[in-house]
This record gives structure tokens, sequence and C-alpha cells, in this order.
């Protein structure tokens, strides 16, 4: 079968395509026909032994695929051959085929296809996380959500109007500006691609300030970190959260007498540590992603599809912050 992996430290420049032996589960795992895996920013991390798992190498990326089981190992009894399933990995899903341990298999709801099925766990699962667990989202919240575009952040979009929050989208340009908008979002700011220095500094925070309104955001929404992260701490209400995702745009330094003015929270979103150490809660959650899925209040935006030897192209889109809502790879 074929195969995208890493032989080497580097960017998506240096992954290969190989022809590998098919592998054959193990005593409680699956074996997945992929038909389509989901880029997301770890990926671009991994490659570069800059995330917090460096597996060994050779590997292939990609942590989150849909396929069809082809077989399952000994003891696994509530999936067949022949189930449209949405399979959780650390990493392996760049590949024809996919070793997928049994209980990290979701079932595709009903009429969803691979390309979308693919592309809702990582992101919507980080955000109703994030949001319930960590930032304790309630009706009537004001959310900034940075890199409002993206794949996470239009999750967020969705996932905070569903609960009643008015919603601020914090994008990078007018055309991301009207993805966010069509997702739901009810104001826009648009933000700088290039250094800011400190009176721009001040100027975004000053947008973010009159978009939020006169008590701020209860709910920031970090995807972008970088530059971006001060300005929207300074737009925060009072017992706000600060959510901390991801970090495309750089660590940033937050000064923390910020957070004593404002006697708000900085708290980490670490998805992935979550599932692991609550799977009842995250199995849970799950199933209320299928639930808002089918009532239509969440929908994930697949921008574009890449088939499997042009993978390194996907990534390196997600890389250089080009990607609208999600890029897909596909098998087919």
């Amino acid at each position: 079968m074929k195969a995208i992996q890493t032989h080497e430290v580097g960017g998506p420049e240096t992954l290969k395509l190989d022809e590998i032996d098919t592998p054959s589960p193990s005593k409680g795992e699956v074996l997945v026909d992929v038909k389509a895996c989901a880029i997301n920013y770890p990926d671009t991390l991994m490659i570069r032994d800059l995330y917090q798992f460096k597996p060994e190498r050779p590997y292939s990326p990609g942590g989150e695929i849909a396929g069809v089981v082809e077989s399952v190992g000994e003891g696994v009894t509530n999936w067949k051959p022949g189930d449209r399933v949405i399979g959780m990995l650390g990493n392996g899903g760049l590949r024809e085929k996919a070793i997928v341990a049994a209980n990290r298999l979701f079932p595709i709801p009903d009429g969803v296809p691979f390309e979308k099925a693919a592309s809702l766990l990582m992101t919507y699962g980080t955000t109703i996380h994030g949001f319930k667990d960590r930032g304790h989202i309630k009706e009537g919240d004001v959310v900034l959500i940075l890199g409002a575009a993206g794949g996470v952040g239009l999750s967020a979009v969705e996932l905070a109007k569903a609960y009643g929050a008015r919603v601020i989208a914090a994008v990078s340009s007018e055309a991301k500006a009207e993805v966010a908008r069509n997702a739901g979002a009810d104001d826009v700011v648009i933000y700088p691609r290039d250094e800011m220095d400190k009176a721009a500094s001040k100027e975004l925070a000053n947008a973010f300030k009159a978009a939020c309104g006169p008590t701020g955001a209860n709910i920031v929404y970090d995807i972008v970190g970088g530059q971006y992260s001060e300005p929207a701490l300074r737009s925060i209400a009072w017992e706000g959260k600060f959510l901390v995702v991801g970090f495309p745009a750089g660590i940033p330094k937050l000064p923390l007498n910020l957070t004593l003015l404002k006697s708000c929270d900085v708290c980490g979103v670490f998805w992935g540590a979550f599932t692991a150490r609550e799977p009842a809660k995250f199995v849970e959650q799950v199933q209320e992603l299928f639930a808002l899925m089918k009532e239509g209040k969440i929908d994930p935006l697949v921008s574009e599809t890449f088939p499997l030897e042009r993978a390194g192209e996907a990534i390196a889109k997600l890389e250089a912050r080009e990607a609208v809502g999600k890029v897909v790879v596909t098998m087919d």
C-alpha cells in the first residue's frame, strides 16, 4: 500500500510517498481502509520535531481519518468489516490503510461524506472541550476568536453560536472575514499579517474592545498566539477566560499585570491529553457533536482536497496560515 512518510526532521518538502506492507490488526485494533485524512496544525509541528510527541521514524503524519473497516483484531466485537468510521490517531493517517485502536473509532453519522467526517473530531472536539470544560461558556457570553476562519476557528464560531454566545471573529483578510460571517459571526475584526509596533498593537486592542462592547470578551479563544495575544487579552472581561489553543504565529509572552487587573484566568486547552485522561467525558462530547451536526448547528467546511501524493502541499498550506476551514487528503 502507499503511504506518505517522514524519514527526517524537516518541513512538508521532506515527506516521501512510500510503498509499504499492509499491516494486520493486533488484539483490540482495527484495520481501516482510509478514504480521507484531515490535516491539522500538530501535523506541521510533528514532522519538524516541534510537538510534544516525537514518534519513531519513519511514520505517517495525520491524526484524523475517515474510512471503512477492513478487518478487526482479536477481541474486537463492536466493529465489523464494512462499517463507516471516524478514527483518531496520534499519527499514521496519511496512508491507504491505517491501524486504529477499537476504542478510538466512532461511527460516521448518516449522510456525512468521508471528507467532512474526517474533519469533525479534532477541531470541534478541541473547541467543545475548551468552551465547556475550560471556558465554562454560557448563553449571552461574548466570545472573541482569533484565527476564526481556520478549521478550529470555524468550529469555535459555530459552537459559540450554538451555545447562545455573541461571536467576534478575528481574521487576517476580508476574504476570511466573509467566511467567518457566513459561519455565523456577529462581528469581525481584521488584524494585520505584518509585524506590529506598539502603536499598531494598541490600535488592534482598541478594535477588539470596540467589537466586544463595554464589558469585554467573556472568553478569548486564542488559536493564533504571537503578537495577537496581548491585544486580545486587553479586551477581556472581568473574570474572563483566556483559552490558549495554539501558536502558529509564535508563542506569546503575556504581561501578567493584565490578568490581575481583569481578575481573569489564562487556561490551556490540550485536547489530546484530555481525551486520554477523561475518555468517558470525551465520548459524551463526541455524541453531543453528532447531535449538533444532525440539528444542522455545526457543519465542517472542507475548502480543498488533495490526493495522497500531494499531502505535503496540504500540510504546507496549513503551515503558511493560508487554509480556510479544513484541508483534507483523499485516497480515491
